[in-house]
């Protein structure tokens, strides 16, 4: 019955031309990729939407799949492609490497780590200047919670609900949303305490975040003053004086959760928060996988736009535009706390690796990423408030930069988050006109827009106008 409702709501919108013409197709017809799919790739790996996308080849902000059709990328691969699909920059460098040496493992020298080392630390503020190399965030986030241990001789690490920081056993103990974890022991010494989330948490009001759109709570609050910090920071200190022993080894958090679906907290939480788990012997990390890199705009790391300095930094995802690389940084102290025995990792830091990071680094600057991200990011944010005021079912649009999300509810009062299945055909309708977004939210209720950080306003103007169409059709439906 799906298929034969028709729509009496058609789009004007068209996509922002694009010169590149992919190659031919000519891999497995469909048909024998999915068959493959359900016989050989295990079924853990799920894909997005009711006919999954197969994509043949991307160019910047663009894709293209098998039969030549063209999408707009909002998703950039799960926040991962940083500066466009094989930028011609990152190509270049990675096909001369290529020809040159793939893999020696640190135990000898080459100029790429050492060249890399230098170039990745300078952009971080003193004392995080040592860099260890890895191969994925859950494998980074695991190697910080081992050193927070092992330097502080602590046990106990603090997480916020609603954080995802990985998805190796280890890491399962951090990650703090029910459909990632599995009926078997972890995260044995890790706690939770509340998330400070200004929307759908218990305290929350009009000024509270560091975003150019704010929710639509009311609060009396005086400037400089955030009762809802406040009240949040009463919850983190007592998770401290009653969950953990009064020393602890960590605190880790993500400057705006990720797979939450972009959530905040109120301005100053985090400083107030590294202040009290430090006075217990803790040291801060923060989770910059996804928003590292001038993703934000204002800033080039999350941590900085909260005012803050961590004792450890974890990167990955957009380190390498795709590559499978990440980092932990830290300090020389932190480090040397891991070099009493030994710590290895074959991978890590590779030739291959060090070289796209650079090329990633060298692309960010010369195209101006950063600004990109803070310019076309912030008027994506305010036409989609627009839309927000327009619908009742847009409970919350947040974000900073290019790291955005839009939370869908039943109504704006209840805040309760609108079926799975509603916001799944609204996502479906998007992909059918040629955007893609992601998903994210414990219900799955939030659109995640975290683009390449190439996009142009033409592009976000074309996506917020395919997103308003897709609104229209839902609420069609919905009479």
């Amino acid at each position: 019955r799906q298929q034969k409702w028709k729509s009496s709501v058609s789009t004007q919108a068209k996509m922002p031309p694009c010169d590149f013409v992919p190659e031919k197709y000519k891999s497995y017809p469909y048909e024998r990729t999915q068959k493959i799919r359900e016989q050989n790739i295990v079924p853990s790996l799920r894909t997005y939407y009711k006919k999954p996308l197969l994509l043949h080849q991307g160019h910047m902000q663009w894709l293209f799949d098998y039969e030549g059709r063209r999408y707009l990328d909002l998703f950039a691969g799960i926040v991962t492609v940083s500066v466009g699909h094989c930028h011609p920059k990152v190509t270049m460098a990675t096909q001369k490497q290529l020809a040159r040496l793939w893999h020696t493992s640190n135990i000898y020298m080459h100029p790429s780590i050492h060249e890399y080392a230098e170039k990745l630390t300078s952009l971080l503020p003193d004392p995080l200047k040592v860099v260890y190399l890895t191969n994925s965030g859950s494998e980074a986030n695991d190697l910080a919670m081992f050193m927070a241990r092992l330097h502080t001789g602590n046990f106990d690490i603090i997480c916020l609900r609603g954080a995802y920081h990985g998805g190796s056993p280890y890491t399962l103990g951090l990650t703090s949303l029910g459909p990632y974890k599995h009926g078997v022991a972890n995260g044995f010494g890790c706690t939770t305490t509340m998330l400070p989330d200004v929307f759908r948490g218990p305290w929350g009001g009009s000024h509270c975040r560091d975003s150019p759109v704010q929710t639509v709570r009311k609060c009396s609050c005086s400037e400089g003053v955030c009762q809802a910090k406040d009240q949040y920071i009463e919850q983190f200190k007592d998770t401290l004086n009653t969950s953990v022993p009064k020393t602890v080894a960590g605190f880790i958090a993500e400057p705006i959760q990720g797979v939450n679906g972009a959530v905040q907290y109120p301005r100053n939480f985090l400083k107030e928060a590294y202040q009290l788990v430090r006075e217990r012997g803790g040291i801060c990390i923060s989770d910059e996988v996804q928003t590292g890199f001038g993703r934000t705009g204002s800033h080039f790391w999350g941590f900085q736009t909260h005012d803050v300095v961590p004792d450890i930094v974890t990167l990955a995802k957009g380190i390498g535009n795709g590559f499978p690389m990440a980092a932990v940084v830290t300090t020389k102290e932190i480090a040397s706390s891991l070099a009493q025995n030994l710590h290895f990792n074959t991978f890590g830091g590779s030739p291959l690796a060090c070289v796209v990071g650079a090329a990633v680094l060298d692309a960010i600057e010369e195209d101006g990423l950063q600004k990109n991200s803070e310019d076309v990011g912030t008027y994506m944010l305010l036409e989609l408030a627009k839309l927000r005021d327009k619908f009742e079912i847009i409970g919350d649009v947040r974000g900073k930069g290019l790291m955005i999300g839009v939370e869908m509810v039943t109504d704006k009062d209840s805040r309760c988050p609108l079926p799975a299945e509603e916001a799944g055909q609204i996502w479906e309708d998007c992909k059918d006109m040629g955007v893609l977004i992601g998903r994210g939210g414990l219900y799955s209720q939030t659109f995640r827009i975290k683009p390449p950080m190439c996009i142009t306003k033409k592009d976000a103007d074309f996506a917020v106008e395919i997103f308003h169409t897709a609104l229209q059709r839902h609420m069609e439906r919905a009479a």
